[in-house]
């Protein structure tokens, strides 16, 4: 959550993440933050380096969690979701990484550790996450599958 709200910060999201607004914003960060503007030994100039990944990242995550490309990809998560058991999974702070049988992984954002714990302890983990993970939390895919058809 934490790395949400910053990223949403930088680009002065207040509420739901529209695309074209984002890309606006982040050629007007690009421009105004763009390390050839500076010349070496500016200090601005490693500033500006380590603000331009900022930006590249902020963007690039924002687009992963936005309303309109959840809705984009619905169908391939659902199927993802339905189909594939979990193959791994891993918990730090508020932030569950699951990575499903066809090798594609989710990042849920926001997973107490007490309804992680209750996925772990479950004897149907796949069941448990259906009802209580997948649709319940901010989600975004992290990794794409490498499964052969």
């Amino acid at each position: 959550m934490k790395r949400i709200n910053q990223y949403k910060k930088l680009f002065n999201v207040e509420q739901e993440i529209e695309l074209s607004a984002l890309k606006k914003t982040y050629r007007n960060l690009v421009k105004e933050w763009h390390p050839d503007k500076f010349q070496e030994g500016d200090e601005k100039a490693a500033e500006a380096e380590v603000m331009s990944r900022q930006i590249i990242d902020g963007y690039h995550f924002l687009i992963s969690i936005a309303p309109e490309t959840k809705t984009k990809y619905l169908e391939e998560y659902t199927k993802t979701i339905t189909t594939s058991g979990i193959s791994d999974f891993q918990h730090k702070g508020l932030l569950l990484d699951i990575t499903f049988k066809d090798g594609t992984t989710y990042e849920y954002f926001g997973v107490p550790k007490t309804v992680f714990q209750k996925m772990i302890n479950s004897d149907k983990q796949m069941r448990f996450a259906k009802r209580s993970i997948f649709n319940s939390y901010l989600y975004r895919k992290s990794k794409k599958g490498t499964e052969q058809e």
